[in-house]
């Protein structure tokens, strides 16, 4: 049976062949018209096919299971293309504004215009189709790399939307220049979107910690065992593209046998991974009475005001 990452696959090989479609649809709308508002869309679908090859090839490796060197798994490729992709759109964002800054000082005649704007209409819904797709599987399948494709796919149908605007009043109004213009705008768009992955890429590859809501679920969990005479402390969580990997120290009652401890333990983790779908979470057991407990290398102080806070919030405090 094919792992969850390795069917995600298809996914890619979906991206791939809409990248193929729109590059021909949009290359032949900027050759039948001349307009670089065209050619800037036709450039960024080339970064769309780059993206979805790397995201075909880090999917693959990401499905690979742990081993001897890499025990934690391989999910972290995922982070490798996304950031990659968001190097390759704001490159191109760079040649759509220096081909769209030459064409604004020595404008060019539109031509066929019709044709372009139908050619360009198609590989537009074609683009909206795959994004929607690829952002629901990115969503259900907490995959970063699908999600920044559909992200990208989903961009290039509105930047693709105000280029034909601006073709159209273009061509109305006589006005060429416009064009230029809108491609220049369509380029500092991409490269908004291009560092927001980048952004994200880089606190995936640098172990950020979970976002606020799951966090918050992590909390409450505790706050329940917490009544039951246990305290936390030495609170870490990361996550590496849909896998999230949790460690926390507890702290029980010395009177309690090992036994009782590693069951509750055993309860606080199934808790926790309830809350959250592909947790690994690994819990150490420390007495409650001895002041060593609390000596952790690392924001140290801030975790024992957080599992102060816990403890102030829990209904027995």
């Amino acid at each position: 049976m094919a792992s969850p990452k390795t069917s995600l696959t298809r996914y890619a090989w979906l991206s791939l062949g809409t990248a193929l479609l729109t590059i021909a649809l949009k290359t032949g709308a900027y050759i039948l018209t001349g307009s670089v508002g065209l050619l800037s869309d036709a450039v960024e679908s080339l970064v769309n096919l780059a993206g979805a090859i790397l995201a075909l090839v880090m999917l693959s490796y990401a499905a690979r299971p742990a081993d001897e060197k890499h025990p934690f798994g391989h999910s972290k490729a995922e982070y490798f293309s996304s950031a990659f992709e968001g190097l390759l759109i704001i490159f191109a964002a760079i040649a759509i504004i220096y081909t769209a800054g030459g064409r604004l000082l020595h404008p060019q005649p539109l031509e066929q215009m019709g044709i372009g704007l139908v050619a360009s209409l198609i590989a537009s819904l074609l683009n909206f189709a795959t994004a929607r797709i690829l952002l629901r599987a990115g969503k259900q399948h907490e995959s970063i790399i699908l999600e920044a494709d559909g992200r990208h796919l989903m961009t290039d149908v509105w930047t693709s939307a105000g280029v034909v605007l601006g073709l159209a009043l273009a061509w109305l109004t006589g006005w060429i220049w416009l064009d230029a213009v809108i491609a220049i705008l369509v380029a500092l768009q991409i490269i908004y979107i291009g560092t927001g992955i980048l952004r994200r890429s880089f606190d995936g590859l640098m172990d950020a910690v979970l976002p606020t809501e799951e966090m918050e679920k992590i909390r409450q969990a505790m706050v329940a065992f917490q009544q039951q005479g246990i305290a936390f402390h030495a609170l870490q969580a990361r996550r590496a593209a849909s896998e999230r990997f949790i460690t926390v120290h507890m702290l029980f009652p010395g009177d309690w046998t090992v036994h009782r401890a590693h069951c509750l333990a055993e309860d606080f983790e199934n808790e926790v991974r309830a809350q959250l779908k592909n947790t690994t979470i690994s819990t150490h057991l420390e007495s409650l009475e001895d002041s060593r407990s609390f000596h952790h290398q690392g924001g140290e102080c801030e975790l024992r005001v957080e599992t102060e806070k816990l403890e102030s919030e829990s209904p027995t405090a």
